[in-house]
């Protein structure tokens, strides 16, 4: 099948130019208008799909539910807003509650299933620090452990692929350099560290930050803290809700722009109340939470926030629009740096041959028009 639009995103720029689907790859590139083309999508845009590397859960489910219908329906119904890979992400919980919500995801992955591709499993908590553990249940925060982390590990089938640390926390490193050294991303978060003590996780083994801005020790000219190790160490990842809630739209250019085009990326942090009817009763890790008119999720009677209920493409917009980030930047945050990240951009983040065939068309105002997940139609 070959596609068409006046505007497809090739080497961080936008060009006219067709592409050819077959099975679930992009076959070849061909100049605009040089074959014969099922689809012309005029000047809407077709992007790489994009990837949520940070994210509960959706239509009612979330992660540590442990449910593989609810899994499956998240999966399939997700490319309504662009998404076409996907990190499920687990809240801090008790072991038997974490244990069964990876062993879900894992069956589910081995059984088979439709819509965006679960890469694996982001596992946020339960090593978190307990002054900045947000509304993760303290209850069940508990201190690093590779011993213990191997059991979930093990549960998950090797499934987890990221992880949420507060590295002051973890005596020795431990915990860091066994999944450094085990084909785990190593992300700081919810965490009291010092920018000396960011320095030392980044030389164990960190490679990347969790919601930059939130849940962590926030800037002081004289006491750098976790943010400015986010926005001084360039070579390491960070991720941003691009909400504009969580962070100022001042706070997110000013990430991006000291990040650069090449180590941002955009997570929605998004919980089981996402596409569903305003109201409702919903919990993260067992506390009520509340959605407010403005769509941020909170701990129910509190100002504390939990989460929220953005989607991918209407980030993108806030980004561009609202925060005056650079569009390929933007754009790269959404597709090729998490996949980069995840060591996976050998075939996901990119419009090229050889590649998934995993691609959004957007219209001018940012809805989707269609995506296609590994060579699959999924919304139109």
């Amino acid at each position: 099948m070959i596609i068409q639009s006046k505007r497809v995103w090739i080497g961080g720029q936008f060009m006219p130019a067709q592409i050819e689907i077959s099975g679930d790859k992009i076959q070849r590139i061909y100049a605009y208008g040089e074959k014969p083309a099922e689809e012309d999508y005029g000047d809407r845009a077709i992007l790489p799909g994009f990837i949520d590397i940070h994210t509960h859960g959706s239509y009612g489910f979330d992660t540590n539910d442990g449910e593989p219908s609810g899994l499956r329906d998240w999966m399939e119904r997700i490319p309504e807003e662009g998404v076409t890979s996907i990190l499920p992400t687990t809240v801090t919980q008790m072991p038997d509650v974490l244990i069964k919500a990876v062993a879900n995801v894992a069956a589910v992955i081995e059984e088979g299933y439709k819509g965006a591709e679960i890469l694996g499993i982001h596992f946020e908590g339960p090593y978190l620090d307990m002054d900045h553990k947000g509304a993760q249940p303290p209850e069940a925060i508990a201190r690093p452990s590779a011993e213990q982390f191997k059991m979930y590990q093990e549960a998950a089938k090797g499934w987890i692929k990221y992880i949420t640390v507060s590295p002051e926390h973890d005596k020795d490193f431990e915990l860091i350099r066994y999944c450094a050294g085990h084909g785990v991303v190593v992300s700081m978060g919810h965490s009291s560290a010092t920018y000396e003590q960011a320095l030392m996780a980044v030389a164990n083994g960190v490679t990347s930050m969790t919601h930059v801005y939130n849940g962590m020790t926030p800037l002081h000219h004289r006491d750098p803290g976790l943010v400015g190790a986010a926005l001084r160490i360039r070579d390491i990842y960070g991720e941003i809700i691009g909400d504009g809630h969580h962070s100022h739209a001042a706070a997110l250019n000013l990430f991006f722009q000291a990040k650069g085009r090449e180590r941002g990326i955009l997570v929605t942090d998004s919980l089981r109340a996402k596409h569903c009817p305003p109201g409702g009763d919903y919990q993260l890790g067992g506390h009520d939470i509340e959605i407010g008119g403005d769509g941020l999720a909170r701990l129910k009677g509190t100002d504390t926030i939990a989460g929220s209920t953005l989607q991918m493409n209407q980030g993108l917009r806030i980004l561009i629009e609202e925060a005056g980030v650079p569009v390929d930047t933007a754009i790269n945050a959404c597709t090729l740096n998490p996949a980069r990240c995840l060591g996976v951009d050998d075939r996901k983040g990119k419009i090229c041959a050889g590649y998934d065939a995993d691609l959004v068309v957007l219209d001018r105002d940012y809805s989707v028009v269609q995506t296609w997940c590994r060579g699959r139609t999924f919304i139109k």
